[in-house]
């Protein structure tokens, strides 16, 4: 099932269920993803025959320009870096010390909005750093405190894809105080449609998202990499994050940016790894950092072809 959310002049949107082709919609009355996933059990009965419908032929005509991201705002994200080749270039990138730990990174990100997939994305300097991280993500009703990874598996409800915006030349400097990101990390920006896990059929296997996620930079194909390659899946991230805390419905628990060690072949999900491979073979960088008016598209393919999350198709602008 797909699940995306409509304009309608409040902050959390119109949910609606979504054709498989992604063409037609129905709205679900009186829900938002919030709401809905506060009560899932009671809201997805009522979800899924509003999906049956579509494949009928129910359904009015999706208007991308009324799409946000399909939770548009949470009370939680929380984003992993899950992949170890990413962790392992980004090392060499900021000439960090290797992470002693056999703990999953995990940091607590801006919750209160995520762009629309096809929304302008206002940041205030070139000279900051702009870079792009694709990812995927999964959002999981309440998980109590101390769940473990075989529990934690049964509270994903819906997976999906993620540009998570960073500022490079910021983020060293925040890094350092030990404190973490703030101004590093403005709102994310999320793929049109949230779906369920059997969505994905056996792209979804052992807590990992096994699709390939295409990105496209200024039109030019950057990086067509596995999702599968996480050194932590996703249920071992979320046992990580519910340690002592409970997780409120709602939560989104981030990948980090997919990586693969094929990165030779396979390119990047981001400019910064980019820089750091340039930096392994040539001695220096020499890719930079996005400029107002790039854009960037993302769009994950499944072994059979399909585009399950739609794509993310966003341009930079200077904001004010």
């Amino acid at each position: 099932m797909r699940l995306a959310t409509l304009r309608n002049g409040r902050p959390d949107g119109e949910l609606v269920v979504v054709s498989a082709d992604g063409a037609r919609y129905l709205s679900a009355p009186g829900l938002n993803l919030i709401s809905a996933i506060a009560d899932w059990d009671a809201a997805l009965p009522m979800l899924g025959r509003l999906s049956a419908l579509l494949e009928t032929g129910a359904g009015g005509v999706l208007d991308p320009p009324r799409i946000m991201a399909p939770m548009p705002r949470s009370w939680q994200w929380l984003d992993g870096s899950a992949f170890a080749t990413h962790g392992e270039l980004m090392q060499i990138a900021f000439n960090s010390p290797p992470h002693d730990t056999d703990r999953p990174l995990m940091y607590q990100g801006v919750s209160d909005r995520f762009y629309g997939p096809h929304d302008a994305i206002p940041l205030p300097s070139e000279a900051d750093g702009i870079d792009f991280e694709g990812e995927f993500g999964v959002i999981v009703d309440a998980v109590p405190m101390g769940v473990t990874p075989e529990a934690a598996a049964g509270h994903i409800k819906l997976l999906v894809q993620i540009n998570d915006w960073s500022l490079r030349a910021i983020a060293p400097v925040e890094m350092k105080t030990g404190f973490g990101w703030i101004q590093a990390k403005p709102p994310c920006s999320m793929a049109p449609f949230a779906v369920t896990p059997d969505e994905l059929g056996a792209d979804w296997a052992n807590g990992r998202i096994g699709a390939d996620l295409s990105v496209t930079w200024n039109g030019e194909r950057f990086g067509l990499v596995r999702g599968d390659q996480m050194s932590f899946s996703f249920p071992e991230l979320i046992a990580h994050a519910a340690h002592s805390r409970d997780l409120v419905a709602g939560t989104i628990i981030g990948s980090g940016t997919v990586s693969n060690a094929e990165y030779a072949a396979r390119g990047s999900a981001c400019i910064s790894e980019r820089r750091a491979i340039e930096m392994i073979a040539d001695g220096k960088p020499t890719t930079s950092f996005m400029h107002f008016g790039d854009t960037i598209r993302m769009e994950a393919i499944s072994s059979t072809g399909a585009k399950p999350f739609g794509a993310i198709d966003q341009k930079v602008v200077q904001a004010g």
